[in-house]
Formats: structure tokens, C-alpha cells, sequence
């Protein structure tokens, strides 16, 4: 398997970024590993933030212990600023991931046909 296609795989199914890294790409790993990272810690915290929310709620008894109401609650879409911000840290979370495999693709298929022209 050639040096291309491992950096793409492990950009595809580890974390953008990775492939980068197995090709000694750090800075360019790092930008899409920390973009990547800031967006998925966007998603997942208020992700946590709305369970609480509908935990509270259950708790204080405004919401009967139902799986309906439940699902209601959860079903029910971010609006306002929330929603945009959800929307741009998706954003930047999927195409971080497709850059990451795309360009370490291109930079692995780079480096091999410098070693095979210098080798």
C-alpha cells in the first residue's frame, strides 16, 4: 500500500490531521487536528449542555418521565445564534475531515514521486 493512500486512510477513519502527521507534516496536521477538535468540543458540549437541560427538566417534574415527552424535547431544533453556531462547527468539523484526506492523499503521492525521481 502505498505511503498516498495510508496518510489518506488514516486522515479518513483515525482524525484529520493523522495522515499529515505519518507524512511529517505536522504544522498542516496540527491546523486540521485542532480545527477539527475545537468544532467536535463545540458540538459535543452543547450536545451536553441540551441532555442537562432535559434532565433538569424531568427532575423538577416540568416534563413527565416519558419517552414521548422525551423525545419531544430532544427532537426539537436549536434556534437563533445557537443554531448558526451548531451549523458552522459542522462545517468546519467535515471539511477539515475531507481536507485532511484529500491533501494528505496529494502530499503522499507528492513525496513519492520525489523519492522515486531522486531514488
Amino acid at each position: 500500500m502505498s505511503k498516498a493512500i495510508k496518510a489518506a486512510l488514516l486522515s479518513a477513519f483515525v482524525f484529520p490531521g493523522t495522515g499529515h502527521f505519518f507524512l511529517k507534516k505536522h504544522v498542516v496536521g496540527s491546523l486540521l487536528a485542532v480545527a477539527a477538535l475545537a468544532s467536535l468540543y463545540l458540538v459535543i458540549s452543547r450536545m451536553v449542555e441540551r441532555a442537562l437541560l432535559i434532565a433538569e427538566k424531568i427532575q423538577l417534574g416540568e416534563v413527565q418521565l416519558d419517552v414521548a415527552a422525551i423525545a419531544e424535547l430532544i427532537s426539537k431544533q436549536p434556534t437563533g445564534t445557537d443554531a448558526q453556531l451548531l451549523n458552522i462547527a459542522w462545517a468546519v468539523l467535515i471539511i477539515s475531515w475531507l481536507i485532511g484526506i484529500v491533501d494528505s492523499y496529494r502530499v503522499g503521492r507528492m513525496q513519492g514521486k520525489s523519492r522515486v525521481a531522486g531514488g
